[in-house]
């Protein structure tokens, strides 16, 4: 084992995280989040990789109440288009899914990337465009992991436009919504996905998933596949 790895209780708290860790909508409690956990929350968040150190991201802090209803406004409408979009028991179940938590969660949070950001030569960027959007991702994931440890709840609301989002946030042209969070104290994280739990789709198997060397090739049986199945391929969450 390198000389760098964590501790063995550390490690088994950041993959706790990772397998716990749940996009919550029906469960959050009123209670606030301290100022001082919410800090840790953002700080987390803004120690993310950046392609080229762009860092393009920007936190928007949503706890008044007549923006948090116009954006569920704004959901309600995309959530009526995309119900349409299914046909028979599908859309039976899509319909009795609840997508979000906008006005149960105590307050919402919306990450943006500055497509501007560092100038129009960015180191890293040149090929892939939208790694700035990517690295914006990322700071998603290190405040979702970092809400996880601290027993907060995230719920991602991806059902909104995102140029009418963006209207009213008031967003200047070069920036862009790339995730509106919901953030709050839970009554409890779920075993398993909730979306996993009601039917609309199941986890995939890590062992199906994996290549060897090129797309049209499965990885060899070998030590890895075998120690993939031999952990049930993915842990209980």
């Amino acid at each position: 084992m390198s000389e760098h790895a964590f501790s063995e209780e550390q490690r088994a708290g950041l993959y706790r995280a990772i397998h716990e860790r749940r996009d919550v909508r029906s469960q959050f409690l009123p209670d606030p989040i301290p100022v001082d956990v919410l800090a840790r929350l953002l700080r987390a968040a803004h120690h993310a990789p950046s392609v080229g150190f762009m860092q393009p991201w920007d936190f928007i802090l949503i706890d008044r109440p007549s923006t948090r209803q116009a954006v569920k406004a704004l959901y309600e409408r995309a959530n009526t288009q995309a119900a349409d979009r299914f046909e028979g028991e599908r859309a039976a179940l899509y319909r009795r899914l609840k997508l979000e938590g906008i006005l149960d969660s105590p307050i919402n949070l919306c990450i943006t990337c500055d497509r501007t950001r560092g100038g129009p030569h960015v180191l890293g960027r040149n090929t892939m465009l939208d790694a700035d959007l990517f690295s914006t991702c990322l700071a998603v994931q290190n405040l979702w992991l970092a809400a996880r440890a601290e027993g907060i709840g995230v719920g991602w609301v991806s059902i909104v436009d995102p140029g009418e989002l963006a209207g009213l946030l008031g967003l200047p042209a070069h920036v862009v919504p790339v995730a509106y969070l919901c953030l709050g104290y839970v009554s409890q994280f779920l075993a398993r996905p909730e979306l996993e739990t009601a039917g609309w789709r199941a986890r995939l198997p890590l062992a199906e998933l994996m290549h060897g060397n090129h797309w049209d090739e499965p990885l060899a049986d070998g030590p890895l596949l075998d120690a993939v199945r031999a952990t049930g391929a993915e842990p209980p969450g």
